[in-house]
């Protein structure tokens, strides 16, 4: 592997861009096949505490900087760090990539604050994730689900990603937002944007990547200033309309922090569950013996399958924190300023934790992951509302489309932050929407 290594290089030691295939800080790791990443990580979890050097871009990017990270690739130091917010830091970025203020504006949401700020947003937009609220959902995402498999199911074949996994959550996350049906591909198109930008098909010039993430920013900023308005003194009963006439303890939310959190949901609702969806197909057709396990008694065991597939999906395959003062992890000192990759994805394969771990066993139990994040403030406020979509988007894929299988590999995601699939093809027996046969 290269660079194992108890002790960060100096500044003049660092090296320039190169691909790195075995540096999990870089794209060139994650552009590989899913069982050389599988491979690597289990090396990795196997070995002390390795800081892997960061990468300087050069010409447009210039401005983008990467130090190196400590990758935590183990269960128990990611529990560790995550109870520890007062020692490992949100506020300077949940990546590794050191950024320009500019995008603070339209990114700065409350996964990249710390108390006492944190705490505040965090007491606002809750009010919109109250059990009330989340149920009121029920029948649109339901109703959702429905619709999407009945726009694919004459068909016998589709793009899994983009015609069925992606789909659900977008409409979900808009129609939370009280953004209309028109908006949808627009914002289906900005949000790759954010998350795919070191992807060349979501961002073909890479000259104008930084450009490219701060337009989709500020359009999305737009679309929500526009929604927002439009919910001002209003009785409706989207997440809009309650944050921006909600008070908690004399508080509103600012059009910029009801932006971002906007686009917080994008990435954190849509993508990532997107990505949960994906993947779930994957191993429901690598593994037919689980498949038919949970076909059977869908209901009994959808709760338990749900947690199997976030946890072997691990949809954010990390998170940065970074250290507030001198302090150890493992035994390995960490020093005050350096960054923690706390690996999502290779700690839900740790062995000491999970028997067995690169099986799929949809009655696994227990099942301690991580893939909502470590527990703390920052545990994923959208976890229920995720689970539930995964949940009603697979009962109505086993029910009308049961032989429904990924064929052929995935195309990856090009991003070390996001273990996402672009494209999946899938093939199963037509049959015909609800909507002709009811």
């Amino acid at each position: 592997m290269t660079t194992v290594t108890t002790e960060p290089p100096t500044a003049e030691s660092a090296p320039m861009v190169r691909p790195d295939p075995h540096n999990p800080l870089h794209t060139a790791f994650w552009r590989r096949h899913r069982s050389e990443i599988e491979a690597e990580l289990q090396k990795l979890r196997s070995e002390p505490l390795t800081f892997f050097p960061g990468f300087d871009f050069t010409g447009a990017l210039s401005s983008i900087h990467t130090p190196g990270a400590w990758v935590v690739a183990r269960h128990a130091p990611i529990l560790e760090i995550s109870r520890k917010p007062e020692i490992f830091s949100s506020a300077r970025g949940v990546t590794v990539n050191d950024l320009t203020p500019e995008f603070n504006e339209y990114f700065n949401s409350i996964i990249t604050m710390d108390d006492p700020r944190h705490a505040r947003l965090r007491r606002l937009v809750s009010a919109g994730f109250t059990p009330r609220m989340l149920a009121q959902l029920d029948d649109s995402i339901n109703g959702q689900a429905r619709m999407i498999v009945d726009e694919i199911c004459e068909r016998g074949s589709c793009d899994f990603v983009t015609d069925v996994a992606a789909r659900l959550p977008l409409r979900i996350v808009c129609d939370l937002m009280g953004v209309p049906a028109s908006h949808h591909d627009f914002v289906f198109d900005q949000s790759n944007v954010i998350l795919g930008a070191a992807d060349e098909e979501y961002v073909p010039d890479l000259d104008g990547l930084i450009t490219a993430i701060l337009t989709a920013g500020a359009e999305l900023t737009r679309l929500m200033d526009d929604v927002a308005d439009s919910k001002i003194g209003s009785n409706d009963d989207d997440l809009t309309s309650v944050l921006v006439n909600a008070e908690v303890d004399g508080e509103r939310l600012t059009r910029a922090e009801l932006a971002s959190f906007f686009i917080l949901l994008l990435v954190a609702g849509n993508e990532t569950t997107r990505n949960s969806i994906s993947w779930a197909l994957i191993y429901l057709t690598e593994h037919p013996d689980q498949r038919r396990v949970w076909a059977d008694d869908f209901e009994a065991v959808a709760d338990s399958a749900v947690e199997e597939i976030v946890r072997i999906a691990s949809p954010v395959t990390y998170m940065r924190r970074t250290a507030l003062c001198d302090t150890t992890i493992e035994g390995v000192k960490i020093s005050e300023g350096e960054m923690v990759a706390m690996n999502y994805l290779s700690a839900n394969r740790d062995e000491s934790v999970f028997d067995d771990p690169l099986a799929f066993d949809v009655r696994r139990d227990p099942n301690p992951h991580v893939g909502f994040g470590g527990p703390g403030p920052h545990f994923c406020l959208g976890a229920h509302l995720a689970r539930r979509q995964i949940k009603v988007m697979y009962r109505e894929l086993l029910a009308r489309l049961g032989d429904i299988e990924a064929l052929g590999e995935p195309e990856l995601l090009s991003s070390a932050f996001i273990h996402g699939i672009k494209h999946l093809h899938a093939a199963f027996t037509p049959s015909k929407p609800v909507a002709a046969t009811a």
